[in-house]
């Protein structure tokens, strides 16, 4: 099969406009966005890709976790569809191209091709994946994983946010539980266009990051408890200070990944402190331990490393301390084809661009498991992301989603 044409490209304008307009649905505060999974913003930046999938001719389909298969047909009933996509969901403070780029790129992709009317031996599916970001719901990629086998379906929807409701009771609420059953659908591959999330390619001048393998991550709960008590009237020696062993247990967290350089990390990036008044000595702490690396025994290796120095500390201090894993997944390596494609259609495009290891975490990694997949990255501005002033250029986008687009045409196969 020939390779598509370099003239193919996409239509940045319209791949920005729509950027901006999804954009508009949750916003945040300083110019992002917070449209965290299954609330009612979510569910209306759901109904936003749908009517612009179905005006692109394509159909709909949803499954029990939410998972959203937008499918233009292919010319050969017989082959497995060639899937694209990412996820709607924003942190907190979310930016507006995390996740939303890669779903909207596909949207673009479809849309280009319409203009086009070329037509591929393989169906193609735009896919919005639930909950990636886990801010709201632990773990991140929930629905993806539950999509590759990894979660069970029932223990993800017994998985409570900060309030207590239950993601299967807000699944429902907003309207967006299929009848599909998860994991039904077959995949002749799948590909992800992301933001880098990191410095690199803007510190190198690139335009594409070709992502050969994702990073392992490991996320496990720590909780630690002392005795609450008055900051003025408690003697030094007195004391139960759940913070300050929380504070020890950090530096040993930011030791351990510097033992690993320059791959490894590992940082507490969600903490709770309880009372958490100006006057009271922390009587419980509870946070989460984020390591990452491309290596599975270093993950493991720094898995066990806090597991005992946090038990020391707390002994040494008369504190109690518990562990639990509530995340993670091993290191990826992508498919070598689905890989080339990636870097096939930036040479062919004329774009610089560079060999990549992921250091965040991507429905793709557990797509990965049950079909062959690849990442392709776009640079963001001092790789600034999980914030609302993350930012990307029209041409970064659009250089993206070029080869994206033929990617997926080398993949889907063009028919004459």
């Amino acid at each position: 099969m020939a390779a598509p044409g370099e003239n193919m490209k996409i239509n940045g304008d319209r791949l920005w406009d729509s950027l901006m307009d999804m954009a508009k649905i949750g916003p945040g505060v300083a110019g992002g966005n917070n449209r965290q999974t299954l609330t009612d913003e979510d569910g209306e930046g759901r109904k936003l890709f749908q009517d612009w999938c179905e005006a692109a001719g394509m159909s709909m389909g949803v499954d029990t976790m939410g998972n959203m298969f937008a499918t233009r047909a292919g010319e050969d009933p017989d082959a497995l569809p060639v899937y694209v996509g990412s996820h709607l969901d924003t942190q907190p403070t979310g930016g507006k191209y995390d996740g939303v780029l890669g779903v909207l790129g596909g949207l673009e992709l479809i849309r280009t091709m319409n203009d086009l009317g070329l037509k591929t031996k393989h169906p193609i599916v735009v896919t919005n994946w639930t909950n990636e970001e886990g801010t709201r719901y632990a773990p991140a990629m929930l629905s993806s994983g539950v999509f590759a086998g990894i979660h069970t379906e029932d223990w993800a929807k017994d998985r409570e946010d900060a309030e207590g409701i239950k993601f299967g009771d807000e699944l429902k609420r907003i309207g967006w539980e299929g009848d599909e059953p998860v994991g039904a659908r077959k995949m002749h591959a799948m590909f992800e266009l992301h933001i880098e999330q990191g410095p690199i390619l803007e510190a190198e001048g690139k335009d594409i990051g070709v992502v050969t393998h994702g990073q392992g991550l490991s996320w496990t709960e720590v909780i630690i408890e002392g005795k609450d008590s008055h900051t003025g009237s408690t003697p030094m020696p007195m004391r139960k200070n759940a913070g300050l062993g929380m504070a020890k247990v950090l530096e040993k967290v930011d030791e351990i990944a510097w033992s690993h350089a320059p791959h490894a990390v590992g940082a507490a990036g969600h903490i709770d402190v309880y009372p958490n008044s100006r006057n009271v000595i922390p009587g419980k702490v509870v946070f989460t331990v984020d390591f990452r690396s491309p290596d599975l025994s270093v993950i493991e290796d720094m898995e066990a490393r806090l597991r005992v120095e946090g038990q020391k500390i707390a002994d040494d201090m008369g504190l109690t301390i518990s562990f639990e894993k509530v995340g993670g997944f091993d290191p990826v390596t992508f498919d070598e084809t689905c890989v080339s494609a990636v870097r096939n259609a930036a040479v062919r495009l004329g774009y610089s661009h560079r060999d990549l290891i992921s250091g965040a975490g991507h429905d793709a990694c557990w797509i990965n498991q049950v079909a062959p997949t690849a990442m392709i990255m776009c640079p963001c501005v001092d790789g600034l992301s999980h914030n609302e002033a993350e930012e990307i250029s029209k041409e970064w986008a659009t250089a993206g989603t070029d080869v994206l687009l033929h990617a997926v045409l080398e993949t889907a196969e063009i028919v004459e």
